[in-house]
């Protein structure tokens, strides 16, 4: 096969919605290429993207797919991504390897929620891109809505190059205001007939064109001199101007096709290879110093690993875009991550399941090797004349939780490793063994995601696994000064042991000042402070430490013991076993005995005394706050409203954005439990969420009680 240079290389993302037709369009593409020799379809589960058993299993794309095609003497690689919110970890890897992103607009829907969130991504990686209105054959195509949709949220940047002639079921034809010609298609689609524009779309599409004329000039400055001069500008000039406007994100030019009945495809694929950036245009990759990179055969080679996957009988594949230098085979380079070398013995040019062996791949391209030993998404390989390190993926956090665990105990290890790998091929799925809570939690983008993570785990690795509900981490404090005294003694013959220690404990804040005295029911208790330790503690808060003890009532080498004691009870809190916080301790009298005083004693007098004094100290309960933001069409407010009020939800605001709306709660974490799912069922899918961790507040009263009395049933157990 060829060996493509930078400036013969295209690379894409298709991006969109769930059901816009991505796949389809993959498929229409390399079909126009030639590269396939007929169009499966996803009916028939015999597309080249959608090759996995699970997206034969679910009807849509689960994981983003590499594949490429070559058109006018160009590769065009393509990578297909999922439309699914909950896969949104594929689409934001295969940005950052594209040059250029395809945001598909199904006809029917308009701009949806999952397009909004899709053009997000794109904004945040600041890929030029191209908008493509596909499925306008479907009966409810309504090409008006999609513009209006689209001018509503790029504005004027949303450009008409092309629009149907009879949207609908007969849709067979489009004006392109670009070549000022008409295209259409035989029933069964292919390679359209050019013609003259008729009489009855010439007054559109002169206007759509000056239109284009006027966008495509604003983006070169003698451009914009010759159009002044003119009042017009030639198609080449136009491609020019086109060109350089997707390149600086000011123009997004909008074409019409159907990707399912090869429609339209082959005139996409032209325009994509007149304008859209090459490699050699696109702004470079940029290491982890700042260093810029451009795609130069000539310099050293490094490449950049956006994603791994584990498949069926095949193993690992690490798919890369090679940076700089042209990658040969049999080359050794570097992992920068780990140190360690690793042999590149077959790399290969990728559609779908199917590889083509190459010997080598210029900076620009995509491709893959197989079997590498330690190969994690992100990771920079290179010789040792390229020692830097290409910025990470920024992958979204987090929004679904929950607790996993193998069938059989034996296999918790092994599903530990497991998780672990999976992991490293998707950075969205993050593992936490939560020694708090006793439970391996598995956090992921939704429901969907995880049980695709479950499906992998025991069909490819075969470990039986349960997903159970997470417990919550909650925290525990006290609202008001309290006081105690213990004394620990034990004689078993020999020597003793013997620790008594007086404490008080108050909440803490920051900036408070040093205790002085405290009055109780027994009476008043002046302290003088000795010493003051601050820990900073790893689940969140502080524990102050004060030493008080004056007249040598504890021997200062028994005080480390005494906050070991407390600190142990901090760990496993007196309330429900949660971590205790923001807590001040002034120890200020005790007893030793001169032979059995020892740590251990001081250890156990001072947890006890603690313990004791916790509980006079009205203590509460404290539950972790999220940030939550549902982005929603505002047919279903009220519902989602109404939804937010059953889970203690405190209603922050609500803005609109574009056809949208966007509400924003603080949401109790013990109540986000399935809400993706909750949140699915009542917009049909039309609807998703972030959440961000926030603070940790009191818990209501009579969820107090609760908690404190399933821990008492789960103590007597």
């Amino acid at each position: 096969m060829k060996v493509y240079q930078p400036n013969e290389i295209k690379n894409i993302a298709l991006v969109g919605s769930s059901g816009s037709g991505k796949t389809t369009l993959a498929e229409a593409m390399l079909f126009a290429g030639g590269v396939i020799n007929r169009r499966g379809d996803i009916e028939n589960n015999n597309t080249v993207s959608d090759y996995r058993e699970i997206e034969h299993e679910q009807g849509r794309s689960v994981y983003s797919t590499v594949m490429y095609t070559e058109f006018q003497n160009k590769k065009i690689n393509i990578l297909d991504t999922p439309g699914l919110d909950d896969f949104k970890g594929q689409v934001v890897s295969s940005l950052v390897a594209a040059d250029s992103a395809v945001l598909l607009i199904n006809a029917q829907q308009g701009f949806e929620v999952g397009t909004e969130l899709v053009a997000r991504n794109i904004d945040r990686v600041n890929r030029p891109m191209f908008i493509a209105v596909n499925q306008l054959d479907h009966e409810k195509a309504n090409f008006e809505k999609c513009i209006d949709d689209l001018h509503a949220r790029f504005g004027n940047k949303a450009v008409i190059v092309q629009y149907p002639v009879n949207p609908g079921l007969g849709f067979d034809a489009v004006v392109d205001v670009l070549k000022m010609k008409m295209y259409k298609w035989k029933p069964e689609g292919g390679a359209p007939e050019v013609l003259d524009i008729p009489a009855s779309e010439q007054s559109k599409a002169e206007e759509l064109h000056n239109k284009l004329v006027e966008a495509a000039a604003e983006n070169d400055e003698n451009l914009m001199e010759l159009f002044f001069e003119s009042g017009s500008l030639d198609e080449d000039h136009m491609r020019q101007g086109i060109s350089k406007g997707i390149l600086s994100r000011s123009m997004f030019p909008i074409l019409c096709m159907s990707a399912k009945r090869d429609m339209g495809i082959r005139r996409f694929m032209e325009f994509v290879n007149n304008v859209a950036p090459l490699a050699s245009e696109v702004p470079p990759m940029v290491d982890t110093d700042g260093e810029a990179h451009p795609y130069d055969v000539k310099a050293p080679v490094s490449i950049f690993v956006f994603k791994t996957s584990v498949e069926e009988h095949i193993g690992e594949v690490s798919y890369f875009k090679v940076v700089t230098g042209v990658l040969k085979e049999g080359v050794d380079l570097i992992n920068r991550r780990t140190g360690n070398k690793e042999r590149f013995s077959q790399i290969t040019f990728v559609n779908g399941k199917n590889r083509t062996k190459v010997t080598e791949i210029c900076a620009g391209d995509i491709g893959a090797v197989l079997k590498l030993k330690d190969s994690r998404t992100s990771d920079t390989f290179s010789d040792k004349d390229a020692d830097w390190i290409y910025q990470p993926i920024q992958f979204p956090a987090p929004k679904f939780r929950t607790a996993v665990k193998a069938v059989s105990e034996s296999d918790e290890e092994k599903l530990a490793e497991t998780i672990n790998r999976l992991s490293s091929e998707d950075p969205t799925i993050v593992m936490e063994m939560s020694v708090e809570l006793r439970q391996m939690i598995i956090h992921g983008q939704g429901e969907f995601h995880l049980n695709t993570m479950k499906w992998q785990i025991e069909k490819l690795f075969k470990i039986p696994i349960q997903f159970v509900e997470p417990k919550i981490p909650y925290r525990e404090t006290i609202t008001k000064p309290a006081r105690a005294d213990y004394r620990h003694k034990k004689q078993s013959g020999g020597a003793g042991q013997f620790g008594e220690v007086h404490l008080i404990i108050e909440p803490y804040y920051e900036g408070m000042p040093d205790p002085k005295s405290f009055k109780f029911p027994e009476g008043e208790f002046s302290v003088s402070v000795r010493g003051v330790e601050e820990h900073n503690l790893s689940w969140g808060g502080k524990l102050v430490y004060v030493n008080s003890i004056v007249g040598g009532a504890i021997d200062a080498r028994f005080m480390p013991a005494i906050l070991k004691g407390i600190m142990e009870k901090m760990e496993r809190g007196p309330l429900t076993g949660s971590y205790a916080r923001d807590i001040r301790v002034i120890v200020y009298d005790g007893k030793m005995h001169p032979v059995d005083s020892n740590e251990i004693s001081f250890k156990l007098a001072g947890s006890k005394a603690f313990s004791e004094a916790f509980r006079k100290a009205a203590p509460k309960i404290l539950e972790p706050i999220y940030r939550v933001e549902v982005l929603v069409p505002s047919d279903y407010m009220g519902d989602i409203m109404s939804d937010l009020q059953t889970r203690r939800a405190m209603i922050e605001g609500m803005i609109s954005e574009g056809s949208h709306e966007k509400i924003t709660a603080r949401v109790p974490l013990a109540e986000m439990n399935k809400y993706a799912t909750t949140l699915s069922s009542l917009t049909s899918g039309k609807a998703t969420y972030t959440m961000e961790f926030l603070e940790y507040a009191p818990v209501p009263g009579e969820i107090q009680e609760k908690l404190l009395k399933a821990y008492a049933e789960e103590e007597e157990e």
